[in-house]
């Protein structure tokens, strides 16, 4: 890879992006030491496990089949010789669309289940997805591990700091392998930017902003009542603090409250969140953050939103480089030259530049002179050879690592997924306690102050614990 030191120009990086993209592997962009963790020899779950061959087929489950679920659904059932043996939710009555949307393209029927667990048990699955809500992501990946089972995530990673840790403890211990669903990871025009970035295309890169710009309405306020019939409730709340059913929580909107959700600093933004790091290229926490704002428009009377839906966080790391995030959830107008909402934006040095999806563009000098972009020759290439254009290839890339059975295959390992979404859990603590945060990046705790580190982590219900020795 091409130090970090060098200045790029246009000129060099036409003469060699191509080599200096075939250089970012996976391993270029793991996270902690620097060091890859070695693995355990043998899995402790052996016995429930077969050897994934090269070209034989792939078992999978799917877990959470609701939005984003049927997505996972549908992009793991077109890889080739990937099988989707079952679907699992709590909500039974998405069953019947689900397995029949399955039996119609690919001419075959899932199995259905409403309690993981059972997934877990089935020795012939080999890998699950998992798109259940936030409170359920880092439970439901360490049981699946403790199965001898591969996971793919969906983002944030967890529902608070000190689970995600336990994560990384559990695919390690387990020797399993945890993709998290970060996609711009396997984009190559993302990759090549990331790749620009580190090479000093625009110089040394000195602050990232991402962005989160997606008006909302108001969810409307709902009496408590009794679950709908085929719904396994106590199933759904699962770690969360126990409440009554109540539908302005149930489905998507649970994204708004504190016990099950993260807002959309935390649903959205850490799609960005992954971004703004890499970009920066800090593998380590911020030591200072500071996040404010607040719910605006809205009233208790028609909305029993939590969460902020206007938000600005600020992180400071060691070396005084900046990172920046901001959501906006009402009316806005975009930002730079993209008129970016959902990207990010990165300053540098010797120049700028904006990030759209995977359009980028790069202006240099005082004078803001164009420079390389995601349309110049030879950013096109595709060296990782990764499965599918777009977000598709993140679920390729996992495919292909449970083939080649190489966690340095991954773009997205569960501690490369960790280290970003402690980033809007950090802007949720600061913001909801009001003040300024120092974080010991090392321990992943605050610096003198237990009232935010109670918030690294949650009271766990009964049989439903994510426990301190995975």
């Amino acid at each position: 890879m091409v130090s970090d030191s060098k200045h790029w120009t246009r000129r060099d990086f036409m003469a060699n992006g191509g080599k200096a993209a075939a250089g970012l592997t996976a391993a270029s962009v793991l996270v902690s030491s620097g060091k890859m963790e070695a693995a355990p020899a043998k899995s402790p779950m052996t016995k429930t496990q077969h050897v994934i061959g090269a070209n034989g087929r792939i078992n999978m489950a799917i877990i959470g089949i609701r939005g984003r679920g049927g997505g996972l659904l549908s992009s793991f059932a077109k890889i080739p010789n990937v099988h989707i043996k079952t679907i699992c939710d709590v909500d039974e009555n998405l069953f019947a669309a689900r397995v029949k949307k399955i039996q119609d393209a690919h001419g075959y029927s899932p199995g259905t289940e409403w309690d993981m667990r059972k997934v877990f048990e089935d020795p012939d699955i080999d890998a699950v997805a998992i798109a259940a809500p936030n409170h359920w992501h880092a439970l439901a990946t360490i049981w699946a591990c403790q199965a001898g089972k591969h996971v793919y995530v969906e983002k944030p990673s967890s529902h608070n700091v000190w689970e995600g840790r336990k994560m990384i403890e559990a695919a390690r211990k387990y020797d399993r392998l945890v993709q998290v669903g970060f996609q711009n990871r396997s984009i190559q025009n993302v990759r090549n930017a990331m790749n620009f970035l580190h090479g000093g295309g625009i110089g040394e890169v000195y602050m990232a902003k991402g962005m989160c710009y997606k008006p909302r309405n108001a969810f409307a306020v709902h009496p408590n009542s009794e679950p709908p019939a085929g719904v396994h409730y106590d199933m759904w709340v699962g770690p969360a603090d126990y409440f009554p059913y109540n539908e302005g929580k149930f489905h998507y909107q649970w994204h708004w409250h504190w016990n099950t959700g993260c807002g959309d600093i935390g649903n959205q933004g850490p799609h960005q969140f992954d971004v703004a790091r890499w970009g920066i290229n800090k593998n380590e926490h911020p030591v200072k953050i500071r996040s404010f704002g607040g719910y605006f428009k809205f009233s208790e009377r028609v909305c029993t939103q939590e969460t902020a839906n206007t938000q600005h966080a600020v992180y400071e790391y060691a070396d005084g480089k900046i990172l920046q995030f901001e959501v906006r959830g009402l009316y806005t107008n975009g930002e730079a030259d993209q008129n970016v909402k959902i990207g990010n934006l990165f300053y540098g040095t010797e120049g700028w530049m904006s990030l759209n999806g995977s359009t980028w563009k790069t202006y240099m000098g005082r004078k803001n002179e164009p420079g390389p972009s995601s349309t110049s020759k030879d950013v096109e290439a595709d060296p990782m050879n990764l499965t599918g254009a777009g977000g598709g290839g993140h679920f390729g890339n996992f495919i292909s690592a449970l083939r080649s059975g190489k966690r340095e295959d991954l773009t997205c390992d569960i501690e490369v997924g960790h280290m970003s979404t402690v980033l809007p859990h950090l802007a949720n603590i600061s913001y909801r306690l009001g003040r300024d945060l120092t974080f010991n990046g090392k321990k992943e705790r605050f610096v003198g102050d237990r009232k935010a580190d109670k918030m690294l982590t949650r009271k766990y219900r009964k049989g439903y614990v994510v426990p301190k020795k995975v």
